[in-house]
Protein backbone atom coordinates (compact mmCIF):
# COMPACT_ATOMS: atom_id res chain seq x y z
CA UNK A 1 0.00 0.00 0.00
CA UNK A 2 1.40 3.47 -1.32
CA UNK A 3 0.70 6.61 1.49
CA UNK A 4 -2.45 7.26 1.29
CA UNK A 5 -2.98 10.91 -1.51
CA UNK A 6 -4.36 13.65 -0.02
CA UNK A 7 -7.42 13.50 -1.32
CA UNK A 8 -7.82 10.29 0.61
CA UNK A 9 -7.05 11.82 3.94
CA UNK A 10 -9.72 14.14 2.91
CA UNK A 11 -12.10 11.78 1.89
CA UNK A 12 -11.76 9.96 5.07
CA UNK A 13 -12.45 13.00 7.22
CA UNK A 14 -8.92 12.88 9.16
CA UNK A 15 -9.03 16.74 8.81
CA UNK A 16 -11.86 17.24 11.51
CA UNK A 17 -10.71 18.21 14.51
CA UNK A 18 -12.56 19.26 17.68
CA UNK A 19 -14.80 21.97 18.68
CA UNK A 20 -12.62 25.06 18.55
CA UNK A 21 -13.17 25.74 22.66
CA UNK A 22 -11.43 22.22 23.17
CA UNK A 23 -8.63 22.54 21.82
CA UNK A 24 -4.98 22.43 22.90
CA UNK A 25 -2.78 25.47 21.71
CA UNK A 26 0.13 22.81 21.53
CA UNK A 27 -1.68 21.74 18.43
CA UNK A 28 -1.58 25.09 16.84
CA UNK A 29 1.43 23.81 14.08
CA UNK A 30 -1.36 21.26 12.92
CA UNK A 31 -4.08 23.38 12.48
CA UNK A 32 -5.46 24.98 9.01
CA UNK A 33 -8.15 26.82 9.93
CA UNK A 34 -11.16 27.05 12.03
CA UNK A 35 -14.63 26.88 9.94
CA UNK A 36 -17.93 27.11 11.83
CA UNK A 37 -16.37 26.52 14.93
CA UNK A 38 -14.81 23.38 14.39
CA UNK A 39 -10.59 23.37 13.97
CA UNK A 40 -9.57 21.90 10.62
CA UNK A 41 -6.40 19.57 10.62
CA UNK A 42 -3.60 20.56 8.56
CA UNK A 43 -3.32 17.28 5.82
CA UNK A 44 0.05 18.36 4.71
CA UNK A 45 1.24 18.09 7.92
CA UNK A 46 -0.45 14.83 8.73
CA UNK A 47 1.03 13.53 5.56
CA UNK A 48 4.67 14.31 6.65
CA UNK A 49 4.35 12.98 10.28
CA UNK A 50 2.80 9.66 8.50
CA UNK A 51 5.68 8.90 7.15
CA UNK A 52 7.99 9.90 9.36
CA UNK A 53 5.87 7.47 12.16
CA UNK A 54 5.94 4.71 9.14
CA UNK A 55 10.09 4.80 8.48
CA UNK A 56 10.54 4.54 12.56
CA UNK A 57 7.86 1.99 12.81
CA UNK A 58 9.53 -0.42 9.87
CA UNK A 59 13.19 0.25 11.42
CA UNK A 60 11.34 -1.01 14.41
CA UNK A 61 10.03 -4.84 13.02
CA UNK A 62 12.76 -4.72 10.98
CA UNK A 63 14.84 -5.23 14.09
CA UNK A 64 12.58 -7.98 15.22
CA UNK A 65 10.90 -6.00 18.26
CA UNK A 66 7.20 -5.45 19.13
CA UNK A 67 4.91 -2.50 18.74
CA UNK A 68 2.21 -2.28 20.92
CA UNK A 69 -1.27 -0.89 19.41
CA UNK A 70 -3.75 0.87 22.22
CA UNK A 71 -7.04 1.93 21.41
CA UNK A 72 -10.02 1.24 23.78
CA UNK A 73 -12.28 3.82 22.23
CA UNK A 74 -15.58 2.23 20.72
CA UNK A 75 -14.70 3.37 17.31
CA UNK A 76 -11.14 2.47 17.31
CA UNK A 77 -11.34 -1.45 18.72
CA UNK A 78 -11.68 -3.50 16.05
CA UNK A 79 -9.74 -1.66 13.57
CA UNK A 80 -7.04 -1.76 16.02
CA UNK A 81 -7.18 -5.29 17.22
CA UNK A 82 -7.29 -6.75 13.45
CA UNK A 83 -4.60 -4.72 12.21
CA UNK A 84 -2.76 -5.42 14.56
CA UNK A 85 -3.06 -9.26 14.52
CA UNK A 86 -2.21 -8.89 10.56
CA UNK A 87 0.95 -8.14 11.54
CA UNK A 88 1.44 -10.25 14.78
CA UNK A 89 1.78 -7.51 16.62
CA UNK A 90 0.13 -7.20 20.41
CA UNK A 91 -2.67 -4.87 21.39
CA UNK A 92 -4.97 -3.74 24.03
CA UNK A 93 -8.36 -2.56 22.89
CA UNK A 94 -10.56 -3.80 25.88
CA UNK A 95 -9.35 -1.75 28.51
CA UNK A 96 -5.92 -0.44 29.68
CA UNK A 97 -5.00 -2.25 33.27
CA UNK A 98 -2.94 0.37 35.20
CA UNK A 99 0.45 -1.26 35.17
CA UNK A 100 0.02 -2.96 32.50
CA UNK A 101 3.73 -2.71 31.24
CA UNK A 102 5.21 -0.86 34.36
CA UNK A 103 3.47 -4.06 36.32
CA UNK A 104 4.71 -6.54 33.65
CA UNK A 105 5.48 -9.21 35.46
CA UNK A 106 1.88 -9.35 37.52
CA UNK A 107 0.31 -8.99 34.39
CA UNK A 108 2.17 -12.03 32.86
CA UNK A 109 1.24 -14.02 35.60
CA UNK A 110 -2.41 -13.26 34.77
CA UNK A 111 -1.53 -14.42 31.42
CA UNK A 112 -0.13 -17.39 32.41
CA UNK A 113 -3.49 -18.07 34.37
CA UNK A 114 -5.73 -17.31 31.34
CA UNK A 115 -3.72 -19.96 29.24
CA UNK A 116 -3.64 -22.73 32.17
CA UNK A 117 -7.40 -22.37 32.23
CA UNK A 118 -7.77 -22.66 28.50
CA UNK A 119 -5.58 -25.69 28.51
CA UNK A 120 -7.48 -27.55 31.16
CA UNK A 121 -10.91 -26.67 28.95
CA UNK A 122 -9.53 -27.62 25.92
CA UNK A 123 -7.25 -31.33 26.91
CA UNK A 124 -10.47 -32.60 29.13
CA UNK A 125 -7.96 -32.55 32.19
CA UNK A 126 -11.46 -31.73 34.19
CA UNK A 127 -12.71 -34.65 33.73
CA UNK A 128 -14.26 -34.22 37.40
CA UNK A 129 -15.54 -30.96 37.55
CA UNK A 130 -18.78 -29.95 37.73
CA UNK A 131 -20.96 -28.56 34.79
CA UNK A 132 -21.27 -25.66 37.31
CA UNK A 133 -17.60 -25.24 37.97
CA UNK A 134 -16.47 -25.64 33.97
CA UNK A 135 -19.46 -22.88 33.74
CA UNK A 136 -17.74 -21.05 36.04
CA UNK A 137 -14.03 -21.46 34.40
CA UNK A 138 -15.32 -20.71 30.91
CA UNK A 139 -16.56 -17.48 32.20
CA UNK A 140 -13.49 -16.24 34.01
CA UNK A 141 -11.37 -17.46 30.73
CA UNK A 142 -13.62 -14.98 28.43
CA UNK A 143 -13.09 -12.15 30.72
CA UNK A 144 -9.66 -12.54 30.42
CA UNK A 145 -9.27 -13.11 27.10
CA UNK A 146 -10.98 -10.02 26.93
CA UNK A 147 -8.93 -7.95 28.23
CA UNK A 148 -5.40 -9.80 27.67
CA UNK A 149 -5.83 -12.06 24.96
CA UNK A 150 -3.87 -9.43 22.64
CA UNK A 151 -0.67 -9.59 24.47
CA UNK A 152 -1.03 -13.41 25.26
CA UNK A 153 2.09 -13.47 23.19
CA UNK A 154 3.62 -10.86 24.62
CA UNK A 155 6.82 -12.29 26.94
CA UNK A 156 8.99 -8.91 27.17
CA UNK A 157 7.86 -5.42 26.79
CA UNK A 158 7.32 -3.63 23.24
CA UNK A 159 10.06 -1.39 22.22
CA UNK A 160 6.99 0.91 21.25
CA UNK A 161 3.36 1.56 21.25
CA UNK A 162 0.96 3.07 18.95
CA UNK A 163 -1.84 4.94 20.10
CA UNK A 164 -5.13 5.88 19.09
CA UNK A 165 -6.20 9.05 20.83
CA UNK A 166 -3.60 10.21 23.46
CA UNK A 167 -5.90 12.08 25.62
CA UNK A 168 -7.96 8.86 25.99
CA UNK A 169 -5.15 6.60 26.54
CA UNK A 170 -3.11 8.93 28.62
CA UNK A 171 -2.68 6.25 31.25
CA UNK A 172 -0.51 3.84 28.65
CA UNK A 173 1.27 6.84 27.12
CA UNK A 174 1.97 7.54 30.74
CA UNK A 175 3.31 4.42 31.21
CA UNK A 176 5.52 4.41 28.00
CA UNK A 177 7.44 7.73 29.25
CA UNK A 178 8.11 5.83 32.43
CA UNK A 179 9.72 3.05 30.50
CA UNK A 180 11.51 4.93 27.91
CA UNK A 181 9.30 3.33 24.86
CA UNK A 182 8.84 4.83 21.82
CA UNK A 183 5.45 6.49 21.43
CA UNK A 184 3.09 6.72 17.96
CA UNK A 185 -0.16 8.25 18.13
CA UNK A 186 -2.70 9.22 16.41
CA UNK A 187 -3.50 12.70 17.79
CA UNK A 188 -6.36 15.21 17.65
CA UNK A 189 -6.67 19.22 17.95
CA UNK A 190 -7.62 18.51 21.72
CA UNK A 191 -4.57 16.51 22.19
CA UNK A 192 -0.85 17.75 23.33
CA UNK A 193 1.23 16.54 20.76
CA UNK A 194 4.28 17.16 22.81
CA UNK A 195 3.54 14.08 24.67
CA UNK A 196 4.64 11.92 21.99
CA UNK A 197 7.23 10.96 19.83
CA UNK A 198 5.44 10.69 16.44
CA UNK A 199 2.69 12.15 17.10
CA UNK A 200 0.40 11.74 13.77
CA UNK A 201 -2.06 15.04 13.43
CA UNK A 202 -5.91 13.67 12.65
CA UNK A 203 -9.39 12.90 13.68
CA UNK A 204 -9.59 10.06 16.17
CA UNK A 205 -13.27 10.04 16.24
CA UNK A 206 -13.99 8.62 12.92
CA UNK A 207 -13.46 5.18 12.15
CA UNK A 208 -12.64 5.84 8.53
CA UNK A 209 -10.07 8.34 9.90
CA UNK A 210 -8.77 5.88 12.29
CA UNK A 211 -9.10 3.18 9.92
CA UNK A 212 -6.56 4.70 7.09
CA UNK A 213 -3.77 6.04 9.38
CA UNK A 214 -3.80 2.95 11.45
CA UNK A 215 -3.41 0.42 8.02
CA UNK A 216 -0.33 2.98 7.01
CA UNK A 217 1.42 2.07 9.53
CA UNK A 218 0.73 -1.55 9.73
CA UNK A 219 1.74 -1.89 6.14
CA UNK A 220 5.15 -0.10 7.04
CA UNK A 221 5.52 -2.48 10.07
CA UNK A 222 4.73 -5.61 7.17
CA UNK A 223 7.59 -4.03 5.49
CA UNK A 224 9.78 -4.27 8.24
CA UNK A 225 8.90 -7.62 8.80
CA UNK A 226 9.58 -9.17 4.76
CA UNK A 227 12.94 -6.73 5.33
CA UNK A 228 13.79 -8.88 8.34
CA UNK A 229 13.14 -12.14 6.73
CA UNK A 230 15.51 -11.08 3.42
CA UNK A 231 18.25 -10.28 5.18
CA UNK A 232 17.55 -13.82 7.39
CA UNK A 233 17.77 -16.19 4.39
CA UNK A 234 20.23 -14.25 2.99
CA UNK A 235 22.39 -14.67 5.76
CA UNK A 236 21.78 -18.38 5.84
CA UNK A 237 22.56 -18.53 2.16
CA UNK A 238 25.70 -16.91 2.84
CA UNK A 239 26.56 -19.52 5.02
CA UNK A 240 26.77 -22.19 2.43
Amino acid sequence: MSKPEYKDLLEAGVHFGHLKKKWNPKMAPYIFMERKGIHLIDLNRTSECMERAANAMRQIAKSGRKIMFVATKKQARDIVANAARSVGMPFVTERWLGGMMTNFSTIRRSVKKMQTIDRMLQDGSLTSVTKKERLTLTRELNKLEKVLGGIANLNRLPAAIFIVDIHHEHIAVAEAHKLGLRTFGLVDTNSDPNQIDYPIPGNDDASKSISIITEYMVESIRQGLEERQQNKSEKDNGKG
